[in-house]
């Protein structure tokens, strides 16, 4: 392990792409019931582009590593640890510290890889695919014959959740920009351009009676419209403040804002329901329950991976020394998929 050397990307504070760190020191030891994985893959997700701006709602204190999951190989065990671990690919949602070349990692919080998918290609179903899957089946439990809206059909989150829907029979509307409408329709999709007018009359008018689940990762003002498409007993899953991402003030403010909306609506008697997805809900209160679950939803999707039902979209592979380019083009709205970092 001696022969190896530590490489890390630092957000030193609220920076542009350009003044992200590189840090170099000693790779980590594995205390007990830890591990260390030497990265394979790291991702670049919307949380970073909140954090570089100061605006993910529980971000830690500047300096920090980004980094929300990563693909690896164990490297080294800790006490109480199966040492049959190292040397297996493992995926890991870390939320903070993916963005390295070795990272220490709860034994218990790691989930195997299965043998012939490749590490850039599991990097792009973590946490994408976590909060795809749990979103679509716990929490909207959509079904064959359902229609569902996915805002950002073309996005990280949005491409896995188009093709699981797909997957479990239901009609997919999508909302994208008009460069990715012929890539939807190739899955099945029917696209709609959320850059023209009146984008909630136009869904509206390819479902008239309403939908049965909408996922929106923008909220804002358009988080209403989201909640008039709704059919009787249909749920919207909102899961995110994209609008807000280049506003200034509290960042806590727009997740409240979005928090009691929810309350508001769910108090009403409409019979719809909405939830404010957070894909770390109830891990502080019951750790190896969230464990498992997570365990359980990625070999799933990992499995529709597998049989065909998800394809990894891969926008573009640079080394982890260029993250601040990637970064850049992540940001710059012009890619369909996940940005990956390599070591």
């Amino acid at each position: 392990m001696n022969a190896e050397a530590l490489v890390e990307v630092v957000l030193p504070g609220k920076v542009e792409p350009e003044g992200l760190q590189i840090r170099h020191g000693a790779v980590p030891t594995a205390g007990p019931g830890q591990v260390v994985i030497r990265m394979e893959a790291t991702g670049v997700s919307f949380a970073e582009q909140q954090m570089r701006r100061g605006r993910y709602y529980d971000q830690p204190a500047f300096p920090f590593v980004p980094g929300y999951d990563l693909v690896g190989t164990v490297l080294a065990t800790g006490e109480g640890v199966d040492p049959g671990l190292a040397g297996t690919r493992v995926a890991a949602l870390v939320k903070v510290g993916g963005w390295a070349s070795h990272v220490l990692v709860d034994a218990a919080d790691v989930v195997p890889v299965p043998d012939g998918i490749g590490a850039a290609e599991a990097e792009t179903l973590v946490v994408n695919g976590i909060t795809a899957w749990q979103m679509l089946h716990r929490k909207a439990r959509v079904r064959a014959g359902h229609t569902v809206v996915v805002h950002g059909a073309n996005g990280g989150v949005g491409s896995v959740l188009v093709q699981l829907a797909r997957a479990a029979g239901a009609r997919v509307i999508g909302t994208a920009s008009a460069r990715h409408h012929d890539a939807l329709r190739e899955r099945g999709v029917v696209p709609v351009d959320y850059r023209g007018d009146d984008v909630a009359a136009r869904i509206r008018a390819l479902a008239p009676r309403g939908v049965d689940a909408v996922f929106d990762h923008v909220g804002g003002r358009g988080i209403v419209d989201s909640w008039r498409l709704l059919a009787p007993g249909g749920t919207l899953v909102s899961y995110g403040s994209a609008a807000t991402r280049d506003a200034e003030g509290s960042k806590q403010w727009p997740v409240l804002k979005l928090l009691f909306r929810v309350w508001l609506w769910n108090a009403l008697p409409n019979r719809r329901s909405a939830c404010f997805f957070n894909v770390w809900a109830g891990r502080a209160l019951a750790r190896n329950r969230f464990r498992s679950r997570l365990r359980a939803d990625l070999t799933q999707v990992f499995a529709a991976f597998q049989r065909g039902e998800v394809s990894a979209q891969i926008a573009a592979r640079l080394p982890l020394t260029r993250a601040a380019d990637a970064l850049r083009l992540a940001e710059s709205g012009t890619v369909a998929g996940k940005v990956v970092l390599n070591p």
